[in-house]
C-alpha cells in the first residue's frame, strides 16, 4: 500500500527539503560510485533516488570501504555485509539500514545519518547525498587506501598556553562584546549649544511666560495664551516687594489654578511686608479683622473687645504697672467678660510705660 501524497504543511516542507539538494555534491557522489564500483548513476534527484533505493549499491559501497581500510573501526570491521536481492520492500529497506549501521560504525556521527524512508521514499535525497559524503571523509581520516571523496575531517589540534600568556589575555577585550568599525556619530544633530554647568540664572522674558520648554514636556495643541502669570517673577533674585493692590486678588500658579474661585472684595488688613521683620502698633482698624492666615472672620467679629493698653510685640522693656492696668486681663491670658480683678492687692505698684 502505497503512502498518501504530501499536503499541505507536508508539501511545503518536502518542497523545502528538495531545494536543499544540491548538484555539486550530487557529482561528487556520482563520481565516486564509479571509482570504487565502476557504477554510472544518471544525474538527478529522482534518478538517483530510484538506483539507490534497493539499497543494493550502498552495501558494495560499504564493503570496498571496509576492505579498503587499514584502521577500521573493530565494530565496522566485524559486520558481516551482504545485500539481499529480493524486490520486497521491506528487504530493500533492510539493505539501506545495513548500510546506516555500518556509517555510524565507520564513525559517521549520528546527526549525519538520514532516515530509511528518506532514501526508500525520496523524502529527503540532501540528506543521503550528505551521509554518503561524510562516510567519504571518515574514511579519509582511518586511511582508506582507495580515491574518497568529501571534506577533510577535522583533527585535535591541543595547545598549551603558559601563564604569562594568559594573564596577558586578560588586559584584551575580544570582539565577543562587540567593535565600533564602520559606526559613527559623524553628522548627527543635537540641538542647540547647552552649557551644562553654566548656573547664571537670569530674569524671565515677557515673551518666554507663555512657553514651556521641551524639557519640561511638550506644549504642542496646548496654548497658555491670555493667561494671567501677575507681576514679573525673577527666577534667582530673593527680593520681596510690597504686594500690589492688583496681585491681591490673583492666586499665581505656584499655588494652584484659580479658575472658577475668587477672592475679589476680600479685606487683607493693612498692608503686609512679607520679608520686613518690623512689628508696629495695630491699628484699631485693624484690631476687629482677623487676617486670612489665620482662617476667616466671616460671622465672627471682635468688636467691643477689650485689647487693655497698647503692647508693643518687638519691645521688652518692663515697667511698674500702672493702676488702670492693674485691673485689666490681656487677651494673652483671655478675656475679661463677666470677670474683674478690682480691689485686689497687687503687692507693689508696676507700670508699663511707652518708648
Amino acid at each position: 500500500m502505497s503512502r498518501a501524497e504530501a499536503a499541505g504543511d507536508m508539501a511545503a516542507i518536502r518542497g523545502k527539503l528538495a531545494g536543499r539538494y544540491d548538484p555539486e555534491v550530487e557529482v561528487e557522489v556520482i563520481s565516486w560510485f564509479k571509482k570504487l564500483l565502476n557504477e554510472d548513476l544518471h544525474p538527478g534527484m529522482r534518478e538517483v533516488e530510484k538506483q539507490l533505493r534497493n539499497g543494493q549499491l550502498l552495501i558494495k559501497l560499504a564493503k570496498e570501504v571496509q576492505k579498503g581500510t587499514a584502521k577500521c573501526p573493530e565494530k565496522a570491521r566485524k559486520m558481516t555485509l551482504k545485500a539481499n536481492n529480493l524486490s520486497a520492500p521491506f528487504k530493500q529497506m533492510e539493505n539501506i539500514q545495513v548500510f546506516l549501521n555500518f556509517c555510524e560504525q565507520y564513525g559517521v556521527p549520528k546527526t549525519g545519518l538520514f532516515q530509511t524512508v528518506d532514501l526508500f521514499e525520496g523524502r529527503n535525497m540532501a540528506q543521503v547525498l550528505s551521509c554518503i559524503q561524510q562516510l567519504g571523509s571518515e574514511a579519509q581520516r582511518n586511511s582508506f587506501n582507495g580515491p574518497t571523496i568529501g571534506p577533510k575531517p577535522t583533527e585535535k589540534n591541543i595547545r598549551d598556553f603558559s601563564e604569562e600568556q594568559l594573564r596577558a589575555g586578560q588586559n584584551i577585550i575580544g570582539l565577543q562584546a562587540g567593535t565600533n568599525k564602520f559606526a559613527s556619530q559623524t553628522g548627527m544633530s543635537i540641538g542647540g549649544v547647552r552649557h551644562v554647568a553654566d548656573i547664571r540664572a537670569d530674569d524671565m522674558l515677557r515673551a518666554g511666560q507663555g512657553v514651556i520648554g521641551l524639557q519640561a514636556g511638550s506644549n504642542k495643541g496646548a496654548s497658555q495664551a491670555g493667561m494671567s502669570m501677575g507681576s514679573v517673577r525673577h527666577v534667582s533674585d530673593i527680593r520681596a516687594d510690597d504686594m500690589t493692590k492688583e496681585g491681591q486678588s490673583l492666586i499665581g500658579f505656584q499655588s494652584g489654578y484659580n479658575k472658577g474661585a475668587s477672592q475679589a472684595g476680600m479685606s487683607m488688613g493693612s498692608v503686609r511686608h512679607v520679608a520686613d521683620i518690623r512689628a508696629d502698633n495695630m491699628s484699631k482698624e485693624g484690631s476687629a479683622v482677623l487676617g486670612l492666615q489665620m482662617g476667616s472672620n466671616k460671622g465672627a467679629t471682635q468688636a467691643g473687645m477689650a485689647m487693655g493698653t497698647t503692647r508693643h510685640v518687638a519691645d521688652i522693656r518692663a515697667d511698674d504697672l500702672s493702676r488702670a492696668g492693674s485691673a485689666a486681663i490681656n487677651l494673652q491670658y483671655g478675656s475679661t467678660a463677666g470677670a474683674t480683678q478690682t480691689g485686689m492687692s497687687m503687692g507693689g505698684r508696676r507700670d508699663i510705660t511707652q518708648q
